[in-house]
């Protein structure tokens, strides 16, 4: 399905797909129509060979306000949950399977609700030393439905995932790095850490990089299922031309420009 978004924008630079919630207006609060071209985003970074990397961040002073309750509450009141567009995959990786490709993200601002869980369903994650978050959910008479009860205790441990889910409190950038939300603090820009990141991504083998989140996200379900399954997953790339790419490099001390094959 083509995107023709309103309230994200879509660039790609290289092999790098740069996703930015543009709803500035509104604090960037998630509508409809915001959730629907998320998703078709991670869709089209999922799908597109060329695509190594997202980089997901927000326009403006602040990530998000979380859900724009006006305009989401009535459909969630009906399904329970929010619907998902036909080729678009859930970013926060709850009703469907998650993007194979790594998602590094860039928080500035305020950070909530949905915004938390997004960072947990990511893969990296750079903050501002100013930036701010809550899960405000309880607050609202209802529960994190984005992942928050499910990866905020493995993440954070359960106390702190206990008082950040059932208070309601905003909590500081340095706590989201303490508790393992955010992966590291920059001074200036969030984005130009997070590009940095993603570069050094995207210059790797983008086979060994899928494969090497694959598997340790089925670690996560499973350890001992999945280190059952390395050497099938290594038996995999050892038969792909990026591995010799990869070793004549390594004998050459040469950099290595990897195709994906």
């Amino acid at each position: 399905m083509p995107i023709e978004p309103t309230r994200v924008t879509l660039e790609r630079r290289d092999h790098i797909l740069f996703i930015g919630l543009n709803r500035v207006d509104k604090r960037n609060a998630a509508d409809l129509a915001m959730l629907s071209e998320l998703a078709l985003a991670y869709g089209e970074l999922d799908r597109d060979p060329d695509l190594r990397v997202g980089v997901v961040f927000a326009h403006g002073d602040h990530f998000t306000a979380g859900l724009d309750l006006a305009d989401v509450g009535p459909s969630m009141a009906k399904t329970g949950g929010l619907p998902l567009p036909e080729g678009g995959l859930d970013p926060w990786g709850i009703s469907s399977a998650q993007v194979s490709k790594p998602v590094v993200m860039a928080i500035q601002g305020i950070c909530f609700t949905l915004g938390v869980e997004l960072a947990l369903a990511s893969d990296v994650v750079v903050a501002a030393q100013d930036a701010q978050f809550a899960q405000l959910e309880v607050a609202r008479g209802i529960l994190p439905f984005g992942g928050g009860t499910t990866r905020m205790p493995a993440v954070a441990g359960w106390g702190n995932a206990m008082r950040v889910l059932l208070t309601a409190d905003t909590f500081s950038a340095e706590d989201a790095h303490r508790m393992g939300i955010v992966t590291e603090l920059v001074d200036t820009d969030p984005l130009a850490g997070a590009t940095a990141i993603a570069e050094r991504i995207a210059a790797q083998a983008p086979l060994a990089v899928q494969a090497t989140l694959a598997s340790a996200r089925a670690g996560l379900i499973s350890a001992s299922d999945e280190h059952a399954h390395l050497p099938q997953r290594l038996g995999a790339l050892m038969m792909t031309r990026d591995v010799q790419r990869g070793m004549e490099a390594f004998m050459t001390k040469s950099p290595a420009v990897f195709e994906g094959d």
